[in-house]
């Protein structure tokens, strides 16, 4: 379940706690309450787990006062008045979050120096994503925070399906059901199986995470994404999502948003988790966590373990996971490299090899003419690889002195996957006539082509590999007075290392197919069954990658307040921050030479070094001191932010916000403000790598239906920076007179400039649907052009055209080219109320896109692609509704894509839509009294009536697919039981 709070999280500050509720948020319902006068840290927390409120605390505040007692059937607005009774202490609900305050009305976390509020508490703030000013949230921004109840109520065991189920995520990109299915998206920028996140489908890189609010290294091609599949989600208390362009606040990538997962550095006790689950028998998930957390006065502690290992789903256990779409409506787009295979003859001829022989006394008799024999390749294959995860995560702080905090923390986690993959490196055969199996289908005595497929020699390639990744951060607090000053640094690594097994060697294979030896020459006319163990292992061969990022980052900080007006406090947060990022790309080819060659990658840009300045300002027009009717609070805030790269200069980037309480319960606010992406190491490789070919593509202009072209693909030099404008309006209602009412809505609107990207996977529609590719399609080019371009170094002539030939130049290049803006809304609504003696709560969140307008380049038409493969669906929505009674929990989500347009088959083909039911049960046993021990067993089940995807039509360049991993996961119907004990 997710539920909004619009500001007030707490900071991971010194001494700073939050008490959590197990529950949904609280409700104007009466419950039984039984709570002893106590430490009022122990009873708040008692209450939390009663009433399902979440409340927050600074420790100075609770620190050395008791609780009045709280007993009898009450609401929970009544409990919570008596638990404080005598304390000084009250509390208010600041959108979303139940903060406690000192009694003369002052936050305990502003700062505030005003008589009666503690002296400690200045040290205290309450932060959200989307803000630097502590003690303030992103004023007029949207934030969705999915707190550790949420997280538990879900039933998800992963950070990555704990994210991806938000209606503002979008499925393409990295991920691992889209790695090896679509290039589209940047899906093929990983190798190794990790998963990102792509708010709005504006991109992996374009949706910033943070942990605890610093940058971890990043993986993929160039950097390309964050790993979420890396964060143990047992060490989480929150995720934080600004659905909102935030570069004046964070920087570069913040386009589409920010996702910042806040760990549990505050956890006080021992947690231990079980978990264990299976799709259907067809795939195995387990999970092993445990935590430890201690407190002492002026210092904490916490240290974080968790194992998990997820099986493989094999492709044979999903229906639709096939080449051969036939039974489905689809066409047969099994692969041509087939065991035994096809010959082409000298005259280009085909020739069917009959199966049910070893090729050894082949005659050219016995061979099928016009016969394609073919392989679906994907049988025997994997969908999802087999993932073991080992993550530790450890923080500590300690108060130097009374003003100076020294805070610390590490992140170490180790990836490891295998899967049985379909071939990704396919090899056509030319077999010469020295070779003893040798067969020509026509009697020219010359070299023939045979398409094999390797698979019965070699086996299955086999894709396996390592991810590790550290990030380690430490700071000091300083307080001054009312301001804080912080001084910290960060630094990251995360290195991969892909390795497919079982390729072909294409050197050694050409020598052992010239061989004229029976006993080891290398025999493709038959199946596979005749070839010399020795022979098969000279021509193994594989590939690997291994890359590395490293960041590292150094910042001066300060916040606190500038004077008072008569709204409040005038508030301002600045800085300065340097941050230094290298990547490094290695290969060992065992595929391409008769020995393995190893050598880093060329023409990859050096390092990259960024230098920042930024300020923040808050300034409370009314407040409770001067509101007026209509205008019970009104507050401000502008943030600026100015980055020098040496790669490609300078940009600046605003940022506007405003929020109007008119009347209690209702806030109205808006955001306007501008963002950048900066281009990925990968993007920034210019022509080094980059080939001009001769293609024969279709043409319907043409009176032969095909035209004579050039294609140009790889990197473009030059390319920059990605810019945007977003804005968002919208309105946040909780009324006080129906407390369990909650409701928001957001418009957006982001207009996107300057993508990076490229045409290539489309290449053969560019001259089909002319205006749409007008601006990657030179026609008629100019002769002194094409020679120049026949002239390159770059360039091939497979097809032997002369430049008087050519009829046009395709631009397939990634560069800086199209534009898109992209409209809609987002909106949560829920209710609870008392229900059989407990408490029900009931909701929607969605989100509705209006249009997706994309140009591709400049003077290309605008066309609307929401809706479309490759893009977002219309609508996503996850319904909820659950219901409580003590520790008794029962959830049920609905989770609805909408139906989409596949415009990649002749004719385009409508795709349903797709609606899946999860549900989750809970018990808690013991800690009923008020102390945190006690067992919590959970059952929960993904996709409870086993929906399969809805049919989609998808070729790719090396295989087909019969469903579309972009919008929807082949995991079917997953059942997991978990336990948690609490000591």
């Amino acid at each position: 379940m997710t539920f909004k709070y619009l500001a007030a999280i707490l900071a991971t500050g010194v001494s700073a706690s939050a008490l959590y509720a197990p529950t949904a948020c609280a409700q104007a319902v009466q419950q039984s309450y039984n709570i002893e006068a106590q430490p009022l840290g122990t009873a708040l927390r008692q209450y939390s787990r009663i009433s399902g409120r979440q409340v927050i605390a600074s420790s100075s505040l609770v620190e050395g006062r008791r609780s009045s007692s709280v007993r009898g059937r009450l609401t929970p607005d009544d409990a919570l008045s008596r638990l404080l009774s005598g304390t000084g202490l009250n509390v208010e609900l600041v959108e979303g979050a139940w903060v406690l305050r000192s009694g003369n009305g002052d936050a305990a976390d502003a700062n505030s120096t005003e008589v009666g509020v503690p002296e400690d508490s200045a040290r205290e703030a309450i932060v959200v994503t989307g803000s630097r000013i502590r003690g303030a949230g992103p004023v007029g921004s949207p934030v969705t925070t999915i707190d550790r109840a949420a997280i538990e109520k879900s039933g998800y065991g992963t950070v990555q399906q704990m994210l991806q189920s938000l209606p503002q995520a979008f499925g393409g990109g990295v991920t691992e059901t889209t790695l090896g299915a679509t290039t589209r998206n940047g899906a093929g920028a990983d190798a190794t199986y990790g998963s990102g996140i792509n708010l709005r489908g504006l991109g992996n890189s374009s949706t910033l995470v943070l942990i605890d609010g610093t940058r971890p290294a990043l993986g993929g091609l160039g950097g390309a994404f964050a790993d979420i599949s890396l964060i143990p989600v047992t060490a989480v208390e929150r995720i934080e999502v600004l659905t909102d362009g935030a570069s004046a606040i964070y920087g570069a990538d913040a386009v589409a948003g920010v996702v910042n997962l806040r760990l549990r550095n505050r956890f006080e006790g021992a947690e231990t988790l079980l978990r264990a689950g299976t799709s259907d028998g067809d795939m195995t998930d387990l999970q092993f966590s445990q935590l430890f957390g201690k407190g002492w006065d002026g210092g904490h502690v916490m240290i974080a373990y968790q194992f998990s290992e997820r099986g493989a789903l094999a492709a044979a256990k999903r229906d639709y996971a096939r080449e051969d779409l036939r039974p489905f409506g689809g066409a047969d787009y099994r692969s041509l490299f087939a065991a035994p295979g096809t010959i082409t003859a000298a005259d280009g001829q085909i020739f069917g090899i009959p199966a049910g022989q070893n090729g050894t006394a082949l005659t050219s008799a016995d061979l099928l003419p016009g016969v394609q024999n073919r392989r679906d390749n994907r049988a025997g294959s994997d969908l999802l690889p087999r993932q073991r995860v080992h993550s530790l995560y450890a923080s500590g702080e300690v108060d130097i002195t009374d003003t100076l905090t020294l805070r610390a923390n590490i992140l170490a986690a180790e990836r490891r996957y295998r899967q049985e993959g379909k071939t990704d490196f396919f090899r056509t055969a030319v077999v010469p006539v020295t070779n003893p199996f040798y067969v020509d289908p026509i009697g020219t005595g010359e070299p023939v082509s045979v398409a094999y497929s390797f698979t019965n020699d070699l086996g299955s390639q086999i894709n396996r590999g390592r991810v590790w990744a550290v990030s380690a951060s430490a700071g000091l607090d300083q307080q001054i007075g009312n301001w804080r000053v912080q001084l910290g640094g960060n630094y990251g690594r995360q290195k991969s290392r892909a390795t497919f097994d079982n390729a072909v060697n294409s050197a050694r294979l050409n020598a052992a197919l010239a061989d004229t030896n029976p006993a080891t020459a290398f025999n493709v006319f038959g199946d596979g069954s005749a070839n010399n163990p020795a022979t098969i292992a000279s021509i193994r061969g594989r590939y690997e990658t291994i890359d590395t990022f490293d960041n590292w980052s150094a910042a001066l900080r300060a916040d606190g307040p500038l004077f008072r007006l008569p709204g409040g406090e005038v508030r301002v947060a600045a800085g300065a921050e340097y941050r230094h990022e290298a990547y490094d790309y290695f290969t060992i080819n065992d595929i391409s030479f008769l020995t393995p060659d190893a050598s880093p990658f060329f023409g990859l840009p050096g390092p990259r070094n960024v230098k920042s300045i930024y300020a923040e300002l808050l300034v409370p027009i009314f407040g409770t001191d001067n509101a007026v009717p209509g205008l019970r609070k009104l507050d401000l805030t502008l943030a600026g932010r100015i980055e020098d790269y040496n790669q490609f200069g300078r940009t600046e980037n605003p940022k506007l916000g405003v929020r109007w309480e008119p009347v209690d319960g209702i806030a109205l606010r808006a955001s306007y403000g501008t963002s950048f992406r900066a281009p990925l190491f990968s993007e920034l490789i210019g022509e080094t790598v980059a080939f001009y070919t001769t293609l024969q593509v279709p043409d319907p202009a043409a009176p032969s239906g095909v035209s004579n072209v050039i294609g140009l693909f790889g990197f473009a030099p030059n390319v920059g920076p990605e810019t945007a404008t977003t804005w968002t309006a919208g309105f946040d209602i909780a009324p006080p007179s129906l407390p369990g009412l909650r409701a928001s809505l957001t418009y957006y609107d982001v207009d996107y400039r300057d993508r990076i990207g490229s045409a290539s996977e489309d290449y053969l529609r560019f001259l089909v649907d002319r205006e749409s590719f007008a601006g990657v399609v030179t026609e008629n080019p100019a002769l002194d052009i094409v020679q120049g371009l026949f002239s390159s170094p770059l360039f091939a002539n497979p097809l032997g055209f002369a430049p008087s030939d050519i009829v046009a130049i395709l631009d397939g290049r990634t560069r800086n080219l199209s534009a898109e803006r992209q409209r809609g809304i987002d909106f949560d609504l829920g209710y609870a109320l008392e229900w059989a003696g407990g408490t029900l709560d009931l909701g929607i969140a969605g989100t509705h896109i209006f249009s997706i307008k994309r140009q591709l380049t400049e003077g290309a038409p605008s066309i609307d692609v929401v809706g479309l493969y490759a893009s977002p669906a219309k609508w996503r929505l996850r319904g909820r509704a659950g219901w409580s009674k003590g520790g008794f929990s029962a959830n049920a989500f609905v989770n609805y894509i909408d139906g989409y347009t596949n415009q990649t088959v002749l004719p385009a083909a409508r795709v349903s839509s797709w609606t899946t039911v999860d549900a989750s049960l809970s018990q808690r046993i013991g800690g009923n009294d008020g102390r945190d021990s006690g067992l919590t067993l959970s059952l929960s089940v993904q996709n409870l009536f086993d929906r399969d995807p809805p049919f989609a039509e998808l070729v790719s360049s090396t295989s087909a697919l019969g469903y579309d991993p972009e919008k929807a996961n082949p995991y079917g119907r997953t059942v997991s039981i978990q336990a948690v004990i609490r000591w």
